[in-house]
């Protein structure tokens, strides 16, 4: 992502360009952002969360809808795996988990500010 030019750049008015949310210089603001720089909180992300049965009648927890990069999908899916006690992947730019884990991860994406729902059966 690039430097953005500021207000007056180069003048004595010159101003730093800030974040519309946290209102601090972008080059010190933390708020998600998508891809294309845009802020993406938490409750903008409406998080889907079901289960799937897979081959050997393994069930696998799903979390999708969230934005891939304003989410840290990493990080999100090592809390995920640490509170679940389970083994668990980022594919296709969802979350899974082995196992049925949905109150839980439905719980914790809740705490986290996502609106979260169940699908599926």
């Amino acid at each position: 992502m690039g430097t953005m030019a500021g207000l007056f750049d180069g003048t004595p008015l010159e101003r730093p360009v800030t974040c519309e949310v946290c209102e601090l210089p972008r080059d010190r603001c933390g708020c998600p952002r998508n891809a294309a720089g845009v802020v993406v909180l938490s409750k903008d992300q409406p998080a889907r969360v079901g289960r799937e049965k897979r081959a050997k009648g393994k069930t696998v927890t799903m979390v999708s809808g969230l934005d891939p990069v304003a989410s840290d999908l990493a990080e999100l899916l090592r809390r995920l795996k640490t509170a679940c006690a389970a083994g668990g992947t980022i594919a296709q730019g969802r979350i899974e988990l082995q196992g049925d884990h949905r109150e839980m991860v439905l719980t914790m994406l809740r705490e986290l500010g996502y609106p979260a729902k169940p699908t599926g059966g």
